[in-house]
């Protein structure tokens, strides 16, 4: 590609950037960002936490993640929120570049490369099946720089530069082993597509098979341990994680991309694309393997210990891939040239994502721009603690309040910055990872159950068992408290 063009790509790039930014949304503090960034603040500022880090810290200690962003806190002094942004949009840019670079190597026409990306960026928030992923998070998450890179590494793959790719694979480990296990385990499938004969590598990939299975079933010792029953309750919350209890639709939606890739393939190969239909036949061929091992794990009861490794995940790749070849080959064969089919096509997939995504955070601002006031009322509360109440503070609340209604799964610990009771909707993901969790998260849980419903007795119960001193609760609040805030929605009290 001549160099002078280099920059047009790249502001195309940055362009589709803030398309898809725009589309997804932004909301820092949700689903798995309460425990990043949890972390990263408790990294730059050690006095928060004090109660409660366990139920973030244990599941981290397998990455560098949140170390990387607090040190890049440190070194540039940026704050978090405006850090977790930029991070954010980087990962975005990143994996919008990572897909036109493949796309290069896949299709010869322009306007294919930039029709993948375009509809890549527009679909961050597909999910994946039924494996409870997007492509992209709605918030900074390691699984977002994991892609990147990934996705970098097998776009140098295809460039015929792999060692560079183990470059990128060994930093995406660092930020998130289980996606760059897959990242690698597709790389190599890759890599024999490119490098063998079909024949050869289907041999290989045979022989690969029967060892991956031989070492599925003789793993170590731990593994066929009985479950603790508490771990095995808050594995059962994660529906999931049990492959063969997903819905006909979410098994459609694991196999019907392998037959389209599986079709491709004997096209492109008929129509001698050779690069296209080799890495067409790579997908397919990983995930034929992928799922297998999957069913094979998954439908063992005796390991189910290694149900948390969510071995269905390597979907994630799959769409990746699925969603950047349908929109180069909308670019090639329908959009072409002209300026009405591409406003149509921009319009409709961005347009339809960004209502999905209205429509799921109903109660909160499209895009929570750091510094700007809330107006969802739980956040208002969360900023009121932040700035009001004491570091070492130690709360109790509903342990479902993810779930209320207009909270939109805004995490208390990561948004309020204090300790808290454990819930029984996210730190029960924590525990499916971390099981010697399990004791205390069910204790904690139990304890607060039918909070909605207690007296000052209650509450002073909790006070005793717990050490919690305040509260937060519906507003108006039960008689006895002495309540600080109130916003009309929730009031933040002490327990006397």
């Amino acid at each position: 590609m001549p160099t002078r063009k280099l920059p047009i790509n790249i502001l195309l790039i940055l362009g589709f950037t803030v398309l898809g930014f725009a589309t997804m949304g932004y909301h820092p503090g949700i689903e798995d960002d309460g425990l990043y960034l949890s972390a990263v603040k408790s990294d730059l500022n050690p006095a928060l936490y004090p109660h409660d880090a366990a139920f973030f810290r244990l599941q981290l200690q397998a990455s560098c993640f949140d170390n990387a962003v607090s040190g890049f806190v440190r070194l540039t002094h940026i704050p978090v929120a405006l850090t977790e942004l930029l991070w954010q949009l980087g990962s975005i840019a990143l994996i919008l570049f990572a897909c036109w670079s493949i796309a290069r190597k896949l299709f010869a026409e322009k306007r294919a490369h930039l029709a993948g990306v375009a509809l890549v960026a527009a679909m961050f928030t597909l999910p994946v099946a039924g494996t409870a992923l997007y492509l992209a998070d709605q918030h900074l998450h390691a699984r977002n720089v994991a892609a990147a890179l990934v996705l970098l590494a097998v776009s140098r793959v295809l460039a015929g530069r792999r060692w560079q790719a183990v470059l990128w694979l060994l930093l995406a480990f660092l930020m998130h082993p289980i996606m760059a296990a897959m990242g690698i385990s597709f790389c190599l499938f890759l890599t024999l597509a490119l490098s063998e004969p079909v024949h050869v590598w289907l041999r290989s990939l045979h022989f690969a098979s029967h060892a991956s299975a031989l070492g599925a079933l003789v793993p170590l010792g731990w593994i066929f341990e009985p479950p603790n029953p508490l771990w095995k309750k808050a594995l059962d919350t994660r529906t999931y994680y049990y492959l063969y209890k997903w819905a006909w639709y979410e098994w459609l939606g694991a196999l019907a991309p392998l037959f389209l890739f599986w079709l491709l393939w004997r096209v492109a190969r008929k129509r001698n694309e050779t690069v296209l239909a080799r890495f067409a036949l790579a997908v397919f061929a990983f995930g034929v393997f992928q799922q297998a091992f999957a069913m094979l794990m998954l439908a063992s009861p005796s390991l189910i210990r290694l149900t948390p490794l969510q071995p269905m995940r390597y979907l994630y790749l799959v769409y990746f891939f699925l969603v950047l070849i349908a929109g180069a080959l909308i670019g090639k064969y329908l959009l072409k040239a002209s300026v009405w089919r591409w406003a149509l096509f921009l319009l409709v997939f961005n347009g339809s994502m960004f209502a999905a995504q209205r429509a799921e955070f109903s109660s909160s601002q499209h895009i929570e721009w750091p510094g700007r006031a809330p107006s969802n009322p739980w956040l208002q509360a969360f900023a009121w603690i932040r700035a009001n109440t004491p570091t070492d503070a130690y709360f109790a609340l509903d342990p479902r309040y993810l779930e209320a209604p207009g909270e939109d799964y805004h995490s208390f610990r990561a948004l309020a910055e204090r300790s808290q009771l454990a819930d029984a909707i996210k730190d029960t993901s924590v525990v499916t990872q971390v099981p010697e969790l399990g004791m205390e998260w069910n204790r904690q849980v139990e304890a607060q159950q039918g909070m909605k419903d207690f007296s000052l007795a209650d509450f002073q119960r909790l006070k005793t068992e717990f050490g919690v001193d305040w509260v937060l609760v519906s507003d108006p609040p039960p008689e006895g408290l002495a309540c600080r805030y109130h916003n009309g929605t929730l009031a933040v009290c002490q327990i006397p």
